[in-house]
């Protein structure tokens, strides 16, 4: 199996463009024409349908490139061609400790916390996204090998030569009438042929068919031939409202919890497009939501608590009606009384740009929404946060922005490796957080 690996709004050209001028535009890489006609047609259904748009169709040098968005994962074409697309950070930072980072991120989201990081780390080093993500999900399903397979007492009719059960009688005549050998019975029989080990057994037959690394393949292959007496599941939404993990079946939760990634199609964003080609994508605000809300709660005095996606208040209020939500990302309360007000954002900013043009990158949109929160949720006055992620170019807190009324906001980096925020020096964000986690 073939692929590329490429950074947050790169873009993707057919190999039959002009070569010799597209070869030396940053950011951009050429593909082979059918992978790139199958793109094209996922982005301009994307964009005719109106939904998340992680691929849209623009121009480089005047030919037609698309390009991805702030979504990272894997983009997995129907013939198998793999594009593993990284935070872009990684551009400066380089592939294996890109792919390293967004797995220690993602598992800041509940469907991803079963990842063994160091595990997960050392295979990325010579894997992509998705062979670590297959890796992982064999991994667990050994672990329920090892530690026992459950059965369950199933009920079962069928026409056998010793009775058991309950004869029933209206099947017995039907079937057997002439043969007195046979009985068609009711009864119960201990089996693995449960819900979980069903959907488990679907969830390795897809991986087989996407896995391309030697190893993955022949772990699928030896984890299939064990549960090859267990029927697949072929209608895993019902199988899963079924799954009971009875008392000393803990060990299948990781499994269980991969299978659903596998089978639900439960990232963030799957594009399943309409030759069933799986990817799985997830947008970077929201990943790097999770990680500062999991990491910023351990940075908080005693006293503090933090809150995610507080929906308190709204803009206006329109015919009794509320309008327009204001969801800040976080929120830190004593006592259930609002402190401060922070919203995180996926976005490189350079502190040497200063200059009122340029102003250090920043969107005045970001600024105004954090005043209507501070307004609705501090009463106008206190301290509201912009976090960023902490790079070269912007390592220290800028200076305060001053709101009139008392309203103060600050731009913070985050620190992805030491995952701790950054505060300035002698300001009141020192009384809500420790100076590190």
């Amino acid at each position: 199996m073939t692929g590329v690996t490429i950074f947050e709004y790169d873009a993707l050209a057919d190999i039959s463009a002009d070569g010799n001028v597209m070869r030396n535009v940053e950011g951009l890489r050429m593909l082979p024409s059918h992978i790139f006609s199958w793109l094209e047609a996922q982005a301009l259904r994307l964009a005719e349908a109106g939904e998340n748009v992680w691929l849209r169709m623009t121009q480089r040098c005047g030919c037609r490139v698309v390009q991805v968005t702030s979504f990272v994962g894997v983009i997995r074409c129907p013939d198998g061609f793999q594009i593993e697309v990284l935070p872009k950070l990684g551009k400066v930072n380089g592939k294996v400790n890109a792919r390293q980072l967004l797995i220690e991120m993602l598992r800041c989201l509940g469907s991803f916390r079963h990842i063994q990081t160091d595990r997960a780390q050392l295979l990325s080093r010579r894997m992509p996204l998705l062979e670590v993500f297959i890796s992982e999900f064999l991994r667990a399903v050994e672990h329920v090998v090892k530690w026992g397979m459950r059965s369950d007492y199933r009920s079962r009719q069928d026409n056998i030569f010793a009775l058991r059960g309950k004869l029933s009688m209206s099947e017995h005549l039907r079937h057997n009438l002439c043969r007195r050998d046979r009985f068609f019975a009711e009864f119960d029989e201990f089996s693995l042929n449960r819900p979980e080990n069903r959907v488990l057994h679907a969830a390795l037959r897809c991986v087989l068919a996407w896995t391309a690394t030697q190893a993955n393949q022949q772990l699928a292959q030896e984890l299939c031939f064990v549960f090859a007496d267990i029927p697949i599941s072929d209608q895993p939404d019902a199988d899963f409202t079924r799954v009971h993990l009875d008392r000393g079946m803990a060990h299948y939760d990781a499994a269980l919890g991969w299978a659903r990634l596998i089978l639900k199609d439960e990232s963030p964003l799957t594009g399943q497009g309409v030759n069933g080609a799986p990817s799985l994508l997830f947008p970077m605000e929201r990943v790097f939501e999770a990680f500062v809300a999991k990491h910023l709660s351990r940075q908080l005095c005693n006293g503090y608590t933090l809150r995610a996606q507080a929906r308190s208040f709204s803009l206006v209020k329109h015919n009794k009606q509320d309008w327009f939500r204001l969801n800040p990302d976080l929120l830190v309360q004593a006592a259930k009384v609002n402190q401060v007000v922070l919203d995180t954002k996926w976005k490189l900013l350079d502190a040497h740009k200063a200059n009122g043009t340029e102003k250090y990158g920043l969107d005045q949109s970001d600024f105004y929404q954090l005043y209507a929160y501070g307004q609705s949720y501090l009463d106008g006055k206190g301290d509201v946060v912009l976090i960023y992620p902490k790079t070269d170019r912007f390592e220290q807190p800028l200076p305060v922005f001053a709101f009139p009324n008392g309203l103060r906001l600050w731009v913070l980096p985050f620190c992805l490796r030491e995952k701790h925020l950054l505060l300035p020096p002698c300001n009141t964000l020192g009384v809500f957080f420790s100076k590190k986690c």
